[in-house]
């Protein structure tokens, strides 16, 4: 079903490290919005017509709210607008759009959830719903500024890498894997591009199931432009050729499915 724009309300924004912000809002995309979804967020500046998709980093039906957290990537640039809105203020989104993590998989199950930069707050809400037996949570920063550990540590084991070793392990999240000597049957994980080809191709070695959530740039979000494409093992039925649409198709992937 085709999503409508709304005008979602400001309810609060913070910041939370340097060019990171938080921002809650209430939306009617609250009622259905699955961790690993995604909403298309628009300004009000008649010069950037295309939206920008924001990962969900909290859910809160009750309140009929959600919470996103990104970073702002320059200025004059839409999320730096974003960053200016203040509780009251209103914002035209679209959501929520694209799949989320297949949740249910992890019943019973020992789980790595993993985050790498902007990719690090999806990782919250998918962590809050996770019903399993162990629940291993593994995010990677630049530096100390290590955003929404505080929220990690209260839903599941929390083990941080940072590129400059100034929190937990000096590195990455697989080397905070190997330090830890850390061990999951299935993998849920939200990064750049290169973090993401390491965890596929660790899952691969040791035949764990990975679902991996890829970040691309977008155009229209809803998967008629074509324009954030990646390659896949099968063809797809839009196109007719190897190619899935990651705001359609994902963003969320079997990581087996995808080439990175």
């Amino acid at each position: 079903m085709e999503k409508k724009k709304e005008q979602a309300t400001v309810l609060s924004q913070e910041m939370l490290a340097d060019g990171i912000f938080s921002m809650w809002i209430r939306t009617e995309a609250a009622a259905s919005a699955k961790p690993g979804q995604f909403i298309s967020m628009y300004t009000t500046d008649a010069s950037k017509l295309l939206p920008r998709p924001i990962s969900i980093c909290e859910i809160n039906r009750n309140e009929s709210c959600l919470r996103v957290v990104y970073r702002v990537t320059g200025d004059n640039t839409g999320t730096e607008q974003f960053s200016k809105l203040k509780a009251g203020d209103q914002i035209p989104i679209i959501g929520p759009l694209g799949n989320g993590f297949p949740v249910e998989k992890a019943e019973g199950k020992s789980v790595f959830l993993m985050g790498g930069g902007i990719g690090v707050p999806p990782i919250l809400e998918l962590a809050k719903q996770m019903n399993c037996a162990e629940k291993q949570i593994v995010v990677g920063y630049r530096n100390a500024q290590t955003f929404l550990k505080e929220e990690f540590e209260q839903n599941g084991s929390l083990y941080i890498s940072t590129e400059d070793g100034s929190v937990g392990t000096k590195g990455n999240v697989m080397d905070a894997i190997r330090e830890n000597g850390l061990k999951a049957d299935i993998i849920y994980a939200c990064g750049p591009t290169p973090m993401l080809r390491a965890i596929k191709d660790y899952a691969e070695k040791n035949n764990i199931e990975c679902y991996i959530s890829l970040e691309e740039r977008m155009a229209c979000g809803i998967g008629a432009c074509l324009a954030c494409v990646c390659k896949s093992k099968e063809k797809d039925s839009h196109s007719n050729v190897n190619n899935k649409r990651i705001c359609k198709d994902g963003p969320v992937f079997l990581a087996a499915e995808v080439e990175l």
